[in-house]
């Protein structure tokens, strides 16, 4: 597969209550834990699960929600984080989607690599999968610290998002 994302299994701190989703994973995950690994034709990304990941969230969840869309043919993301920055245009094409990607920066410096590889063909409900395992993880750790978030919102749909694949 060209596409998938390896989510680790990284050690989590106590946290009582945090603004939101975000927040509450930049706490929760001490600096020198394990990392997930995002696969990108077959090129190895980083992902901090203190740093990369909380940047992530409030993009992640909308754009898994966009993909499942029928209505929504296309749509643009990009990943603000300074260790993860890309902008993906996102088109549906039947039952898969077309990724057109342009990195600027990712752990170990690999974007001229990732840019020579910048399309990506993968199929809606794989991409969809892989995604959910970071956010599974994330739900199940800030469950297992009964982390309480001020804002829930994209707790609420991640978890909305997690009840549909089960």
């Amino acid at each position: 597969m060209i596409f998938w994302l390896q989510t680790a299994n990284p050690e989590t701190l106590e946290v009582a209550s945090a603004a939101d989703m975000a927040h509450a994973t930049a706490q929760m995950y001490p600096m020198d834990t394990e990392a997930a690994i995002l696969f990108w034709n077959r090129v190895p990304v980083r992902l901090e699960y203190r740093y990369d990941i909380p940047v992530l969230l409030d993009d992640l969840v909308p754009l898994l929600e966009e993909v499942q869309d029928p209505e929504v043919p296309q749509t643009e993301v990009y990943w603000a984080s300074d260790t993860f920055s890309a902008e993906w245009n996102v088109a549906r094409d039947g039952d898969s989607l077309r990724i057109v990607s342009r990195w600027e920066s990712v752990h170990g410096s690999y974007e001229s690599l990732l840019n020579d590889r910048s399309q990506l063909t993968v199929r809606i409900d794989s991409f969809v999968a892989e995604w959910l395992k970071v956010l599974r993880r994330i739900t199940s750790d800030l469950a297992a610290r009964h982390v309480r978030l001020e804002d829930d919102d994209i707790a609420t749909r991640a978890q909305m998002l997690l009840s549909k694949s089960s």
